[in-house]
């Protein structure tokens, strides 16, 4: 008997790529879903025949009412050990196991520097601008030099934040500047 598996929320079409898949061939049938499912009724449509569910962090929720609208389905793997859209009362009472897969915290701190610098230096008006033959360098950016980041939340993500400024790390009593004696 072959098992179905959908990967949700695969917008990149990346899913198949990231992993080898290539044990499961005999036993699974492994299918992409890239476009969003905006309400219940579609992910009970597109993935009711799955007995496998892989999901990304929190873009697709998995509350009670489909859980128990979803009578095949026996693994909810998210990425990420987390996933604050699932419920787990509801998946143990439908004999639903969930699990999920290491992460690295990296990606979102990088990104979140890219957004602030982005913002700050204007990156996405002077770049359209460049392209469309306009003017280049028409905005003045702000410096970041000597500014303060205010965090909300100081925890694994937020922490590789702080410290991905440069000429602060994080001490034992918050973030601090770096001293190099």
């Amino acid at each position: 008997m072959t098992l179905n598996c959908a990967v949700l929320d695969d917008y990149q079409g990346a899913a198949r790529s990231m992993a080898d898949w290539s044990p499961l061939a005999d036993v699974v049938e492994v299918r992409g879903l890239r476009d969003r499912l905006g309400s219940p009724d579609e992910v009970v449509a597109a993935v009711g025949d799955c007995e496998i569910l892989v999901v990304m962090r929190e873009r697709t929720p998995f509350p009670a009412s489909l859980l128990d609208r979803l009578p095949r389905l026996r693994l909810l793997v998210t990425s990420g050990m987390r996933n604050a859209s699932i419920d787990l009362e509801a998946a143990a009472r439908n004999n639903v196991t969930v699990c999920g897969t290491a992460s690295n915290s990296e990606p979102p701190a990088e990104l979140t520097w890219a957004l602030i610098l982005g913002l700050a230096r204007h990156v996405v008006q002077e770049a359209g601008a460049l392209r469309d033959g306009g003017p280049w360098q028409s905005t003045i950016g702000s410096d970041l030099h000597g500014r303060t980041l205010a965090l909300v939340g100081l925890g694994r993500i937020g922490a590789k934040v702080a410290r991905g400024r440069p000429g602060l790390r994080h001490g034992r009593d918050g973030v601090e500047p770096e001293s190099h004696g």
